[in-house]
């Protein structure tokens, strides 16, 4: 085998494991961010993880963050929870910067 050969598999498994880092980072993040939501509801634990697991659903759905906010907000609306989408997308943001110190912990 080529230095080159060796060089581009070690790339390649780079970006493999950055890519699933990303994932991870995206899911971790969902839940913190459905687990805040969930708070901000008055959801009991059960409630809260089934919630929880739902943001991150959601996101499969249809991927991208602006389906998750999208989810958050409308479902503190219909709570009855007085936010604004500029306060979910904070709490995104605040949770992805959570969600990355968590996993690379976890490393």
């Amino acid at each position: 085998m080529t230095t080159f050969e060796d060089r581009e598999r070690a790339e390649e498994a780079k970006f493999a494991h950055d890519e699933e880092m990303l994932f991870r980072i995206q899911a971790r993040r969902n839940k913190l961010l459905g687990n805040w939501a969930a708070e901000r509801m008055g959801l009991d634990a059960a409630e809260t993880e089934a919630y929880a697991r739902s943001v991150v659903q959601a996101e499969f759905e249809d991927a991208g963050d602006e389906e998750v906010i999208r989810k958050v907000h409308g479902d503190l609306l219909l709570a009855g929870v007085e936010v604004g989408e500029a306060e979910v997308r904070k709490a995104l943001e605040a949770k992805t910067v959570e969600a990355r110190r968590q996993m690379m912990g976890d490393v």
